[in-house]
């Protein structure tokens, strides 16, 4: 069985825009995945009290067969391999994707909580599932 997850992107580090088009390409081999859509790119103030940077942020939908566990472990494999390296809660990044929704399943783990905890305060990840359900057709 496969099922739509929305994935947040973001960055704020470097070459932004090349470690959002590094990261898409990367969630696109995933095994039993395939990406549907991609939102805009947006530019927003980071979260936390350190002094960085803003953000370019992104969603994508895929469509995988993955369970939710194993792409978050994909997805972190990929922030990896892609040179992020977590020191601060909230600190500036090269690279932060986040598992965001998995199908309509609520997930509360140690490890994952889906519906993202912090989809109902970051409007601008509001705004980019509504613009992947208008490019899919589907009501948000």
């Amino acid at each position: 069985m496969s099922v739509r997850a929305d994935i947040a992107l973001g960055s704020n580090l470097g070459a932004r825009d090349g470690w959002l088009a590094s990261a898409r390409a990367a969630i696109s081999l995933l095994p039993a995945t395939r990406l549907l859509a991609a939102s805009s790119v947006e530019e927003t103030i980071p979260f936390g009290a350190s002094a960085q940077g803003p953000y370019l942020n992104q969603m994508v939908a895929v469509q995988t067969a993955l369970a939710p566990h194993a792409l978050l472990a994909e997805l972190h494999a990929i922030e990896r391999r892609l040179g992020r390296v977590r020191h601060a809660r909230w600190g500036a990044r090269t690279l932060d994707l986040d598992l965001v929704r998995y199908g309509a399943q609520s997930i509360h783990t140690h490890a994952l909580s889906v519906p993202h905890p912090g989809l109902p305060s970051r409007d601008f990840w509001q705004r980019e599932l509504a613009e992947l359900d208008r490019l899919l057709g589907r009501a948000a």
